[in-house]
């Protein structure tokens, strides 16, 4: 669900073990040669007027922009309700997120991890500061960024936060993510927009249900255990004897051009099992078996289930508008997902593919509509009251899912991103009393000066969200 996606579970755990070979760039896939040759995100639920899920990616914008569907945009547009994960909107979301990574009782890391755990993670933060000008691009610093800031909005205030919250931030200190910071996740975007279309924006999460699985589930040597094999894996990456993990540029180039669904839930598991035990000793399996599946469970299924009920009651309370989900995709791909909730409920849901007309009246919110034609609407067949949903959340994972790969996408990966925004935010407000903030530039309208107190400035996950 995902960065700069943050960590992948069991995979980020294991992955000293293995190199893995370079991928092409995530962004060069081949322009397609017409719509319905694009990839769909986008699910419509048959209501009147309808609602639509939509699959994001936490990634920056602009590396998937130019592969989304022109319906998946106009059903964005036609929306006059979109709802998030978090509420990206509301200064409340960072503040909780800062609130909920920190250690208890003003405690410190020196005070908390082993002596020479420490002194390793702060060798390896060291040296990520001190590489951090050479992995910059000129676009960024053309926008403002610059080395010192970028470390500190990432990794500042690092001595201070639970160890597991570093573990995700290690993870997304690589040069290839470095260089895609300064620009909104896809998520982020679609909230600034949503914004400044003067739609009503809103969540079906609150951060402290991203946070609680991440601070309270784990216990202290299981976090110590996946810090260690995450820093292992950095250190590798360091000394040249392990090539830098893909993932996220592997999970861009599908969602772009391949087929992301294959990529998470149906990659051949039967080489884990191999993989496992013959790169970790066996206590050191359990662990990181014990791991995966916790996360499994609550940053998959339980939260799918979640999310499922309150896109019903959302749903419920605007049924004569027309309501836009914006979900990290993984919610949407495998089993017990976000779907599988509507449709055990009675909802119908059917997948939009792209160059399918959609129904679309007069856009509910003034803004510009988006580059592109609309075609002729396609029927609407309204759907039955909305029904409570029953449990589904399994106990175990399907067989047929990749226990490395799905939670991944589903961390709350890009919450440290928030935080990178939030402090950019405060750090434009220091340059100059005179100006305006930068703002970015917009693949879709042109965003022109706005009230900075109106500015989003969050970025999510959400890994995530993670």
């Amino acid at each position: 669900m995902h960065a700069a996606l943050a960590g992948p579970l069991l995979a980020a755990l294991l992955a000293t073990a293995r190199a893995r070979p370079q991928p092409p760039d995530g962004g060069q896939c081949r322009p397609p040669g017409s719509q319905r040759d694009l990839n769909s995100f986008l699910w419509t639920i048959r209501r009147d007027p309808p609602a639509y899920l939509f699959g994001t990616i936490h990634v920056p914008y602009t590396r998937v922009w130019d592969f989304i569907p022109d319906n998946s945009k106009a059903a964005f547009q036609a929306s006059a309700h979109v709802y998030f994960e978090l509420d990206l909107t509301d200064p409340y979301t960072i503040s909780a997120l800062a609130s909920c990574q920190l250690l208890p009782h003003g405690e410190n890391l020196q005070d908390v991890l082993p002596r020479e755990l420490y002194w390793r993670l702060k060798r390896h933060l060291d040296y990520v500061k001190l590489m951090m000008p050479s992995w910059m691009t000129p676009a960024q610093r053309g926008r403002g960024l610059y080395a010192d800031y970028l470390f500190n909005a990432i990794a500042g205030n690092w001595e201070r936060k639970r160890p597991v919250w570093v573990m995700l931030m290690v993870n997304s200190l690589t040069e290839r993510d470095v260089r895609f910071r300064g620009v909104p996740v896809l998520d982020l975007y679609l909230a600034q927009q949503a914004e400044k279309m003067k739609k009503t924006t809103g969540a079906v999460e609150q951060v402290e249900e991203q946070c609680h699985p991440l601070n309270n589930g784990l216990n202290f040597s299981q976090v110590l255990f996946a810090l260690n094999q995450t820093l292992l894996q950095q250190e590798s990456v360091r000394a040249g004897s392990l090539q830098a993990s893909y993932t996220t540029e592997d999970l861009i180039k599908h969602y772009n051009c391949g087929d992301l669904s294959a990529v998470i839930f149906n990659h051949d598991t039967s080489q884990l099992p191999n993989f496992i035990n013959t790169t970790l000793p066996p206590h050191e399996q359990v662990t990181a078996q014990e791991i995966d599946s916790y996360f499994r469970q609550e940053l998959i299924y339980k939260r799918n289930e979640r999310m499922g009920k309150r896109v019903m009651a959302l749903l419920r309370e605007n049924e004569d508008k027309i309501c836009f989900f914006a979900f990290g995709a993984g919610h949407f791909l495998g089993n017990n997902t976000v779907i599988d909730i509507l449709r055990q409920a009675g909802l119908e849901v059917d997948h939009t593919p792209a160059g399918q007309a959609i129904h679309s009246p007069a856009p509910q919110s003034p803004a510009p509509s988006p580059e592109g034609t609309l075609t002729s609407p396609a029927p609407v067949t309204p759907a039955a009251a909305v029904p409570e949903a029953p449990s589904v959340t399994p106990t175990t994972p399907p067989e047929d899912e990749d226990p490395a790969l799905s939670p991944h996408l589903l961390l709350p990966d890009s919450l440290s991103q928030l935080e990178e925004f939030g402090r950019q935010r405060k750090w434009h407000k220091r340059q100059s009393t005179h100006q305006r903030p930068r703002q970015f530039n917009d693949l879709w309208v042109r965003i022109e000066d706005s009230d900075p107190k109106r500015s989003v400035l969050l970025n999510l996950y959400y890994r995530h969200g993670h």
